[in-house]
């Protein structure tokens, strides 16, 4: 039987039949259909490698068809300290279920890396959920190739160092206003969010001040 060894993040999961149960998967090559076939049993030697909120090491078999079969697992890593926040488990969550819905349509390698980061930094109490989140909607929308453009405003002019902006949900682009909130300073830590690895832009300080708007204009592109 070819095979085939990876990591694996799951998006979803399906009991199916008496034991079995269907998963689908991110990995670093891409999204995956996979059966685990008796896991649902007590003593299955597959019981506890695959679980949500983690990254397993995975062996996938060929199957039927699209669906692999899974030969063997086991957690490499479980982000426990999500379930101690209800607001981390919640928005968890919500990820997986954009990265599972996003990669139906556009099977990338980097959503394995998007969500693996974004699972991480949830797991450490001490780092910002709103800078996690802002990071998270950043990096989705530029897979999709639907980032915010961070260089001209909604009327096609380069962004003003000098100027204060406010995001325009019907245009879907920042607009020049004077009762806006948007400024250099929010601009440029989204340039860095949206083209930096989480763990490059969870180093920057003083953002405190200006990650709440960032947040909210992530947010409103994402339209979440």
């Amino acid at each position: 039987m070819k095979t085939e060894r990876t990591q694996a993040i799951v998006l979803r999961r399906t009991n199916y039949g008496e034991a079995d149960r269907i998963l689908q998967l991110i990995t670093p090559e891409g999204r995956r259909s996979a059966i685990a076939r008796g896991v649902r049993k007590e003593k299955s030697r597959l019981k506890g490698g695959i679980e949500l909120f983690a990254v397993c090491d995975v062996v996938l078999g060929s199957g039927r068809g699209d669906l692999q079969l899974i030969t063997s697992a086991r957690l490499a890593v479980f982000y426990r300290h999500i379930l101690e926040d209800y607001e981390r488990m919640r928005f968890a969550y919500d990820a997986i279920k954009l990265v599972a819905k996003a990669s139906e349509h556009f099977d990338d390698s980097d959503w394995f890396r998007i969500l693996q980061e974004t699972l991480e930094a949830l797991d450490n109490l001490k780092i910002s959920r709103q800078f996690i989140e802002t990071w998270f909607y950043l990096q989705h929308a530029r897979a999709l190739g639907d980032d915010i453009n961070l260089e001209r405003d909604a009327s096609g002019d380069p962004l003003d160092p000098e100027g204060i902006y406010r995001y325009d949900v019907s245009e879907r682009a920042l607009r020049r206003s004077e009762k806006g909130d948007i400024q250099a300073r929010h601009i440029k830590l989204m340039r860095l969010m949206s083209t930096k690895s989480l763990r490059v832009v969870g180093q920057i300080g003083g953002t405190e001040d200006v990650i709440a708007e960032c947040w909210m204009t992530a947010r409103q592109h994402a339209s979440v």
